[in-house]
């Protein structure tokens, strides 16, 4: 029997891992970074060992270190959770040669599958060997890991090796293991998955699919199950590939088979052999805790003749810490406040209190909602997450709840295109009209200038917001009976509820504010000065970090005097995990280059300036 367990990994699922073994009476292990010392991962462990360092590089991709830990900590297993060495068959056998109860697959069935480039040759398909015009569009793949990290989708051939490089340094830096291919790219398929269970006595479970249609940078949003809208014939179909393909590698524990769906036929892309961060939505229709079967099976234990029955619709969302509008840019500060109503499922890794860095993966939080119909676990999903109090750096959220109601999501007619469609229109910004009033008021909350000496009405007072790249500008005055404003009636107003009257009807607004970021129910504001800076004004054509990061790279030959085009590449910055692409905002000349190779930049920071050509 299992007693203890060291989770070799961090965040959202090492704290998903330690409920269920706390659940099991198991003792738990964490392992953390510098960067990770006060993490809620570690908070919610029995111990922790330091890995020092903070570059997943040096802490979390050593598995040497995390043997050693698990040893010194006494623990008798070892969980990957999903991503860093989850799928490296070399720290498996580490784990079991140092006499370690590894919870995942064999060694062997990892190297056969983690692989994508063997796993494709397992199941009878070549990837391209060499890329023509003829075989435009392609897709770049890292050949281990998943997350969407080391994938790129290349449309000319020029960009071919370009791209071929910066998905190599993405994958080796995400997974330590640098190999990419090439494939065909399938535009406008469905992604579709399917959940596996195995034994060591020769069950092996298929639990349902999962569409994951839904993605941006090749990496999942959305994912339900079951997946909407697929035949009988078809779903038996990837039940049977997927039951197959494990058996292939006596595969044992929990893993996932991925297809892409077009035009009514599977085409098979990669088994991960490990946990998948939307294994919640198969718990919830399935009723199984897939970590706590992981344990059973590493401790021998054999599953029933069949799986459970199916029972109702369930949809996750991932909650990022990025911008949408910007690329996506990753976005990092103090998370103050992280809650949701009632209802839903939460999977987080952090808590009001932890500041999200650079380092790591920009996931928050998953939300997961289950119900009997699919209308209604979307319903459940959005208003909850239209609800939630999300004080802190700037989230999707906001994408999320119009992604659930968007027409072509609830009519389940999605593909993995969806958001090269639909991003601007899901991206523009909208404030609750009233939300600069209410904050506005709140802030003027036992500041009254009317004194009883005057006899003249105050002169109204001003204030300016910035919320979703727009300004706006209210007025409100101080009357003797209080806060007055026009066009509403003032009916409650302090620091932290202001209740307005709007055309008869009352709407309450809850206000926090930390500094200059005021957030008015899920509305996020910045408050203003009276007069701007003059100093934080930079030349047109100026380039400055959207995140903080490191320079990784620098395009060949940019110098000063350089002329560039428009849309040019000119560096890349890396941030949790994601290299992003800095280009030239327009022809011209490059008249400055601040950035070098390994700086580390803060956001705002000036990396280069484009001189435009007139």
């Amino acid at each position: 029997m299992i007693t203890s367990v060291l989770v070799a990994n961090r965040g959202e699922i090492a704290c998903r891992i330690a409920r269920t073994c706390r659940e099991l009476g198991i003792r738990t292990v964490a392992v953390h970074s510098d960067a990770d010392e006060n993490a809620l991962h570690v908070r919610v462990a029995d111990t922790s060992v330091r890995l020092p360092g903070a570059a997943p590089a040096d802490t979390y991709l050593r598995g040497d270190l995390i043997v050693k830990a698990a040893l010194a900590a006494g623990a008798d297993a070892v969980h990957p959770g999903y991503g860093f060495l989850s799928e490296n068959a070399g720290f498996a056998r580490a784990v079991q040669d140092a006499g370690l109860v590894w919870i995942g697959p064999p060694p062997a069935a990892i190297e056969a599958m983690a692989s994508k480039t063997r796993a494709k040759q397992l199941m009878g398909i070549e990837p391209l060997h060499e890329v023509t015009e003829a075989d435009l569009p392609v897709l770049v793949k890292a050949a281990a890991g998943g997350g969407g990290r080391g994938m790129r989708v290349v449309r000319r051939l020029a960009d071919l090796d370009g791209e071929l490089a910066a998905a190599r340094a993405e994958a080796a830096s995400a997974f330590g293991d640098g190999e990419v291919f090439t494939e065909p790219y399938v535009e406008s398929g469905r992604h579709v998955e399917v959940q596996v269970l195995a034994d060591t006595h020769g069950t092996v479970w298929a639990l349902g699919t999962r569409d994951c249609s839904l993605q941006r940078r090749h990496q999942k949003v959305i994912e339900e199950a079951p997946a909407p809208g697929l035949s009988a014939r078809l779903t038996e179909e990837l039940h049977t590939l997927a039951v197959r393909a494990a058996r292939a590698v006596s595969y044992v524990g929990a893993g996932t088979v991925e297809f892409l769906v077009a035009d009514g036929r599977a085409h098979f892309l990669e088994m991960n052999t490990r946990l998948q961060v939307e294994h919640p939505v198969t718990e919830a229709v399935f009723g199984v805790d897939l970590v706590a079967e992981q344990i059973r099976a590493a401790e021998g234990h054999a599953l029933a003749p069949g799986p459970p029955a199916a029972r109702g619709h369930a949809v996750e969302a991932r909650l990022y810490a990025e911008d949408p509008a910007q690329q996506w840019a990753p976005q990092t500060g103090r998370l103050h406040r992280l809650t949701l109503p009632d209802g839903v499922r939460l999977d987080t890794g952090c808590t009001g209190g932890d500041d999200i860095g650079v380092h790591y993966d920009p996931m928050l939080a998953k939300v997961v909602a289950h119900a009997p119909t699919r209308a209604e676990a979307i319903r459940t999903l959005a208003s909850a997450l239209d609800r939630a109090e999300i004080h802190g750096p700037a989230t999707n959220r906001d994408l999320l709840v119009r992604s659930l109601r968007h027409e072509e999501f609830t009519a389940a007619r999605m593909d993995t295109g969806f958001y090269d469609r639909h991003l601007p229109e899901l991206t523009t910004p909208t404030a609750d009209p009233h939300a600069p009033l209410a904050a506005a008021l709140a802030d003027a909350h036992g500041r009254s200038r009317f004194g009883g000496w005057r006899n003249l009405a105050s002169q109204p007072q001003v204030k300016r917001y910035a919320a979703g790249g727009e300004e706006h500008e209210v007025r409100y005055r101080h009357t003797r009976e209080g806060l007055a404003a026009d066009g509403v009636q003032v009916v409650h107003a302090d620091a932290r509820l202001v209740i307005l009257d709007v055309d008869g009807v009352r709407r309450r607004f809850e206000v926090s504010r930390y500094g200059d970021r005021v957030y008015v129910g899920a509305t996020a504001l910045t408050a203003l000065p009276r007069f701007p800076d003059p100093t934080t004004e930079h030349a047109p054509g100026s380039l400055l970090a959207p995140m903080p990061g490191t320079v990784v790279r620098v395009a060949e030959g940019l110098t000063e005097g350089t002329r560039v085009e428009a849309g040019q590449p000119l560096l890349w910055l890396e941030a949790m995990k994601m290299q992003h692409r800095i280009t030239a905002p327009a022809t011209g000349t490059l008249s400055a280059l601040h950035a070098t190779p390994g700086q580390q930049v803060e956001v705002g920071a000036l990396l280069a300036v484009v001189e435009p050509t007139p």
